[in-house]
């Protein structure tokens, strides 16, 4: 997996599963959400169904992801934080079964070092921490150890701030810095904003708008605004209708430089994410005729 800053053309190489060369800026990326809980906001975990988790995989690699995004612990508003058992007993054979099936890059969901040893030497190639350090600074260490990507989440409590994208740009500063000083390379460094996290509607909305302001601190930037519940309260829609509301959030989100879209409806987002690279990135198809 091989990455570029996208305010430059070096390349870096990213130590994944398959070595499928990645090159940020050039292209939006697409991760594919596949929850293994039974309580997901968006109505789509499979909890102990290995085989549903495996179609879906399959289904997201045809329809056009570049990476899988695998998690067992809900993160929905409201949610009961699960043992590392239990979320070992719902996210290992689910890995195990995607690992054998897909031929794409593989994320894990979490922000437990034993869940992310565990699902690193069962195959997954990159760490998602949804807490981005805060929770247990100890999962850099993973990260440092197999030389994974690692994605780092702003994340709080609450929603308050003295001012809201300084305060988000000097947060995920520190979790770089944590980051780096537990070994992890600059080049396995992923930032997301951590849209619906700490966040209020108006907060996430803000923070869409000046997704640029995060390029300042040089890395490649992932949004996750996938059927959100921001989308729901402008459109007064429920998760399962929120794909234009959604398509809206990726189209602006990539004109404003981000490099990986975090969704739920892969074949539809594909789409919306080649248009607007067409645009903004000058991507073109492999038979594109000039």
């Amino acid at each position: 997996m091989t990455e570029t800053n996208p305010s430059s053309n070096h390349h870096i190489q990213l130590n994944v599963a398959n070595n499928k060369p990645l090159v940020w800026g050039s292209r939006t990326y697409v991760m594919g959400i596949i929850n293994v809980s039974p309580d997901s906001f968006s109505g789509d975990g499979f909890d102990d169904d290995v085989q549903s988790v495996i179609d879906q995989g399959l289904r997201f690699q045809t329809e056009g992801a570049d990476i899988l995004d695998v998690g067992a612990q809900s993160t929905r508003p409201g949610h009961e934080e699960i043992t590392d058992d239990e979320e070992l007993r719902r996210l290992i054979p689910a890995l195990e079964g995607l690992i054998d099936a897909v031929n794409i890059p593989i994320s894990v969901d979490t922000y437990k070092p034993v869940v992310a040893r565990a699902a690193i030497e069962t195959g997954a190639s990159i760490i998602n921490d949804i807490w981005g350090l805060k929770y247990n600074a100890n999962i850099a260490l993973i990260s440092a150890e197999y030389e994974t990507p690692i994605i780092m989440m702003h994340n709080q409590p609450t929603t308050q701030y003295n001012d809201l994208i300084p305060n988000m740009l000097e947060s995920l500063n520190n979790s770089i810095n944590v980051a780096l000083d537990c070994g992890v390379a600059k080049r396995n460094i992923i930032i997301d904003p951590g849209i619906g996290f700490g966040k209020t509607p108006d907060q996430n909305l803000e923070i869409i708008k000046r997704l640029k302001e995060f390029s300042t601190l040089g890395y490649p930037l992932l949004i996750g605004t996938s059927r959100k519940s921001t989308i729901g309260y402008i459109l007064d829609a429920p998760p399962d209708q929120r794909i234009e509301g959604t398509a809206s959030t990726i189209a602006l989100s990539i004109a404003e430089g981000v490099d990986i879209i975090r969704v739920h409806d892969v074949k539809e987002m594909v789409k919306v994410s080649r248009m607007t690279d067409a645009i903004v990135r000058g991507w073109r198809p492999e038979n594109w005729e000039k």
